[in-house]
Formats: structure tokens, sequence, C-alpha cells
């Protein structure tokens, strides 16, 4: 992994993390209302009712394909608010190999949480 203070890791986070959304909000349908990076000890993202989305900075010290699987599991719930099948099936259309990132971040996902910046 490698080292990045909190600072620039919330400023690459907020740049990647609004690039994809932008681009994947389009192409779902769906609207957000804002974006906010946080340092959160155990989510990786989060889709308010209002259509929030939050997102931990640490997803940017993740490979791109996690903090892309991330984004867009936040955005489908702003058509599907739960994790129910209707919301997988959104998922799968929109990633369909949303599985190898999800695993990674199930078998990695701690360490980044670990993550102090010195």
């Amino acid at each position: 992994m490698r080292e990045v203070g909190e600072a620039e890791g919330r400023r690459e986070a907020r740049a990647v993390v609004t690039e994809v959304a932008e681009a994947e909000a389009r192409r779902l349908g769906v609207t957000y209302t804002a974006i906010q990076i946080r340092d959160q000890r155990t989510r990786w993202g989060s889709c308010s009712p209002r259509g929030t989305l939050t997102f931990n900075w640490r997803l940017v010290l993740a490979p791109y394909a996690v903090l892309d699987y991330v984004v867009v599991h936040e955005l489908c719930h702003l058509r599907e608010a739960n994790h129910g099948p209707g919301f997988w099936h959104l998922v799968a259309q929109a990633r369909p190999g949303y599985k190898v990132p999800r695993a990674w971040l199930r078998r990695h996902g701690h360490e980044l949480l670990a993550y102090r910046p010195g």
C-alpha cells in the first residue's frame, strides 16, 4: 500500500469518486445531491434517502476497480434502497465483474481501515 496523508487522500478520493459518480449516474439515470468524503471506521460508502453519497477516503488506497465498484454500488441504492435481488441485478448490469472487487474488499478491507497516515 502506498503512503498517503489524509488530506491528500481526501482530495484524491473526492476527485476520483466524483469522476466515476458523474459518469455512472448519467448512465444509470440517477441523480445524487452531494458527495462527502469521510474518515469512516467501518463503512466504505453510504447513500442517504436524500441522495447524499458518502465515501471513505481510504478507498483511494485500494485498486481502482474497488473504488469504482463501491461508487457504483452506492449509486444503485438511489434506485433500490435495499440489498435485495433487484439491487444486485442493477449492480451486475452496471458492473458484471463486481464480485472480484467486492471479494478484494472483503479480503483486504481491514488493512485499509487500519491505515493511519504518518
